[in-house]
């Protein structure tokens, strides 16, 4: 009996080609592996069709309807996210983070109370990414525009993420009246920021220094 289980998890001899699609298409999400698809497809047979039709109305509705903030690029449902509509938020403070999830790990600490400017992705030569497939054009076209005071560099202490804030330093050096900072180094080398705890996020967020100092 041990051995026709372990067969049925892991050759996935699948009793119906439905059943077999709906798997790979789960365990083709990140960190998702067959097995864990599986359970998720066996969860969701169990439920009314109701459910199902709303759980997949949920992800049409996502892909269809969300947008990007004009301003900053964040995710929202709306033409300006509410963080940049908020008149509580300093405006003139632009904290630069490479994508959504780096947002919620700042907001989350509740200490910093600027915007944002999400990059969609750091430079890596390796994957092909350069300075043309992320948003640092319109950041520099912010400066120019005198919209911004200080600039905070927020991304992850990785080779890609020194890289781009190199990039973006010069690219910006010229702009004499702007103050570029980055977050403080109590998040550790070779870390991502969704990853780091709370306390030490926004202890790096509120000491940050400058970013000739930080090396």
């Amino acid at each position: 009996m041990e051995r026709v289980i372990y067969c049925y998890f892991y050759s996935m001899n699948f009793s119906s080609k439905l059943i077999e699609e709906a798997v790979n298409r789960f365990s083709s999400l990140p960190g998702v592996g067959k097995k864990t698809a599986l359970r998720f497809v066996l969860h969701l047979l169990k439920q009314e069709k109701s459910e199902i039709d709303l759980f997949g109305t949920t992800f049409l509705r996502l892909k269809d309807e969300i947008r990007f903030c004009k301003n900053c690029h964040n995710i929202s449902d709306y033409e300006i996210c509410e963080i940049c509509a908020s008149p509580k938020r300093d405006m003139e403070t632009v904290c630069v983070v490479e994508d959504v999830r780096d947002v919620m790990a700042i907001e989350n600490t509740q200490q910093y109370k600027g915007v944002y400017h999400v990059l969609g992705g750091l430079i890596s030569p390796m994957e092909g990414i350069g300075p043309s497939n992320l948003t640092i054009e319109s950041l520099v076209e912010k400066a120019k525009r005198n919209e911004i005071k200080e600039i905070i560099m927020a991304l992850s202490t990785t080779m890609e993420g020194d890289t781009t804030n190199f990039y973006i330093y010069k690219r910006m050096k010229d702009f004499a009246s702007i103050n570029i900072t980055t977050i403080a180094r109590g998040v550790s080398i070779g870390d991502e920021l969704e990853y780091a705890d709370e306390i030490t996020l926004g202890r790096s967020i509120v000491n940050r220094v400058p970013y000739e100092r930080a090396f």
